[in-house]
């Protein structure tokens, strides 16, 4: 489960629990207040699932619906086994509830899409088939997006173009929910914050081969949209921890070198301020008099630049440590098999 969630948060129905074949394709809808949506959501994702050739299963997700979203489910999973749903007991957000749809799902292949049915469960087939010529995540591309320009496009266009030029991953609709990876991507994320905007981004951080694919895009029918202008910030706060994820993981000393490069520089330059002093006279006094304003400050920033940098090598070496341990406990694992 994701650390989003404290323990007793799920709500598990019975038939989520009932155990059935394995699946081939997995399918994640997240549902927040929904419940006009539901049933026809339900018919076309049916409908378009059964055209292709593969066994599949829908797992439901229900964040703290207050609208009656969780009866219409159950009515739903009572008629059809191939449905599963986990209810959480309150709201807990959208990367919250694909962890919990990722640690349910059981297929090789895991789709992941919106339940306002704004996404066209007929192009589910076309991410499947680019999955199959050798790709491990196939991105929807809303190319023609039926959304207001200034309280979804526009912040949308922005926040696509900061995820690309930090993390690399150079997908033009990184908002898109309609998704399709391999299963070994999903279940090697480890999710938090609102970090489903960036799992194909984290998707490259662990080798992962992505391409695009567009898709179709609906206007909403009901209910209302659960985004606002306010993700922008949570997204740039996001990015930071991105970056570090992805460029600075392995050896994460060089970032925090980095962050400490510009403190240990501005404490050399009040030193220097506080070692050279302007008498009334207009003569600079060399390491005569000290301004002491200065050297503390001076200080109190190298301590500060000491102590970032002490943080990056206890990091490094809680890595370094990490990996011996796990190469240990493997090494001996198999020698004890023997």
């Amino acid at each position: 489960m994701s650390s989003l969630v404290e323990p007793n948060a799920l709500m598990l129905e019975p038939q989520a629990l009932a155990v059935t074949a394995v699946p081939e394709l997995s399918l994640v809808v997240p549902v927040y207040n929904e419940r006009d949506n539901l049933v026809p959501l339900h018919e076309s994702l049916s409908w378009s699932l059964r055209q292709l050739p593969y066994s599949y299963e829908i797992v439901f997700v229900d964040d703290g619906s207050a609208d009656g979203s969780r009866d219409v489910l159950r009515r739903i999973a009572a008629q059809d086994a191939r449905v599963r749903i986990v209810m959480f007991r309150r709201n807990y957000g959208q990367t919250a509830a694909m962890a919990a749809g990722f640690q349910r799902c059981r297929g090789r292949i895991v789709i992941t899409m919106d339940g306002d049915l704004q996404n066209d469960p007929a192009d589910i087939g076309r991410l499947v088939e680019r999955l199959a010529d050798g790709f491990d995540v196939a991105c929807g591309w809303r190319r023609n997006r039926q959304d207001r320009m200034w309280s979804r496009l526009l912040p949308s266009r922005l926040a696509n173009f900061l995820i690309a030029r930090v993390t690399g991953a150079r997908i033009h609709d990184t908002g898109c929910s309609l998704k399709a990876y391999r299963g070994w991507v999903v279940r090697s994320l480890n999710l938090y914050s609102d970090m489903h905007r960036f799992m194909a981004a984290l998707g490259v951080g662990l080798g992962a081969r992505i391409t695009e694919v567009p898709v179709r895009h609906h206007a909403r029918r009901t209910g209302k949209s659960k985004y606002g202008l306010g993700r922008i910030f949570r997204v740039l706060a996001d990015l930071i921890g991105i970056k570090m994820l992805i460029q600075f993981a392995a050896h994460p000393i060089r970032w925090f070198w980095i962050l400490s490069l510009p403190l240990f520089v501005a404490a050399a330059s009040l030193f220097a301020l506080g070692a050279i002093k302007r008498t009334a006279t207009g003569e600079w006094l060399w390491f005569r008099e000290y301004d002491m304003a200065a050297v503390a400050a001076g200080s109190v920033t190298l301590l500060f630049a000491a102590n970032v940098l002490l943080l990056g090598f206890l990091a490094e070496l809680q890595i370094k440590v990490s990996r011996f341990f796990r190469q240990r406990i493997s090494i001996t694992a198999r020698e004890a098999s023997r």
